[in-house]
C-alpha cells in the first residue's frame, strides 16, 4: 500500500490564486508563478471574496475565425523566463509553458479585466482593461496592455501600453512605448519611464524616457527627462525640462536614478605649507 504522506494534491497559492500538486504531508510550499511561500493546507478563513474568472470566449464558427485560429496555432514566439532571463520559442496555442532551465512557470495567456480584480498578474501574453474593469494588483506584467478603465497598481510592459482612461493613476507604468489616446486625460502620481512616449490626449505628471512626442491637440504638463522631445502644431507642454543631459545613457533612462554622492565644498584660499615644530 502507498505511503499516504507520499500522495500529491492540488494546493491553490493564497497570493495570486495559481494552483498546484504538492505533497500532502507538505507544510509550507513556494508558488510556481509568484515565487511567494505559503502554507498549501491553511484553514482557509469563514469569508473570503473572490472574483470569478471569466469564461473563454466560445470558438467562431465561421470561416474567417477558423482562420485565425489556425494561424494562431501555427504561429510560434520567443518568449522570456521571469526568473532566469533564459528565451525559448513556445507555440502560438500554449497557455502556460516551463522554462527548461529553471522550471519556473510561464504564464503565456491573455486577460480581459471586465470587473473588479485584485490578482497580481505576470504573464508573457496581453491584458485588457475594459471601461468597467477595475484592476486593483499590485503588480502587472504583461508583453502589451490596453488600459481603458480603473489601474490602482504598478504596470510593467515588455511591448506597448496604450492607456485611453480618464482618471488618476497612482501606481508606477513602465514599457517600451507608452501611448496616450485621445481621449484620454490622466494625472500620473508617479514616474513614467519608457523609451518613447506619445502624447494624443491630456496627461500630467513626470517622464523618463528617449524621445516624447506631444502630437496636435495633445497636452503635457510636467517634468520630462528625454534625449529629445518634439512638440507639433496644436499641441501644449507645460513643466521644466531636461534634455540632452551629459551622461545620461538608454540604460539610466530605464533604471532608477541614483542620488549624486555629497561632497565637500572646496575651499577658495590658496593651500599653505605646513609650519614647523618650534625647537624645544
Amino acid at each position: 500500500m502507498a505511503n499516504p504522506s507520499l500522495v500529491k494534491v492540488s494546493a491553490e497559492c493564497p497570493h495570486c490564486g495559481f494552483k498546484q500538486m504538492e505533497y500532502a504531508a507538505a507544510k509550507s510550499s513556494i508558488c510556481r508563478q509568484c515565487g511567494r511561500s505559503f502554507l498549501p493546507f491553511a484553514p482557509k478563513p469563514g469569508l473570503k471574496l473572490r472574483t470569478k474568472e471569466e469564461a473563454p470566449p466560445p470558438e467562431s464558427s465561421s470561416i474567417l475565425g477558423r482562420f485565425e485560429d489556425f494561424w494562431k496555432r501555427q504561429r510560434s514566439s520567443v518568449i522570456e523566463c521571469f526568473d532566469c532571463k533564459r528565451k525559448q520559442q513556445v507555440s502560438g496555442a500554449a497557455t502556460s509553458t516551463i522554462c527548461p532551465s529553471c522550471s519556473a512557470h510561464i504564464d503565456l495567456r491573455d486577460y480581459k479585466i471586465t470587473s473588479g480584480f485584485s490578482r497580481s498578474i505576470r504573464t508573457r501574453g496581453d491584458v485588457h482593461l475594459t471601461g468597467k474593469g477595475d484592476l486593483a494588483s499590485s503588480s502587472i506584467v504583461c508583453r502589451s496592455a490596453l488600459i481603458e478603465g480603473r489601474l490602482r497598481g504598478n504596470l510593467h510592459c515588455d511591448d506597448t501600453a496604450t492607456i485611453n482612461f480618464s482618471g488618476k493613476i497612482p501606481g508606477r507604468i513602465s514599457a517600451r512605448h507608452v501611448m496616450v489616446d485621445r481621449k484620454a486625460d490622466i494625472h500620473c502620481f508617479r514616474r513614467i519611464r519608457a523609451e518613447t512616449v506619445e502624447i494624443k490626449g491630456r496627461m500630467s505628471g513626470e517622464i523618463v524616457a528617449q524621445t516624447v512626442t506631444v502630437e496636435r491637440k495633445g497636452a503635457l504638463e510636467g517634468d520630462v527627462t528625454a534625449r529629445a522631445i518634439t512638440v507639433e502644431k496644436g499641441g501644449m507642454f507645460s513643466g521644466q525640462l531636461v534634455i540632452g543631459q551629459i551622461g545620461l545613457t538608454q540604460g539610466e533612462l530605464l533604471q532608477e536614478q541614483k542620488p549624486p554622492v555629497a561632497r565637500a565644498p572646496e575651499s577658495n584660499f590658496p593651500e599653505t605649507a605646513p609650519r614647523p615644530l618650534p625647537a624645544t
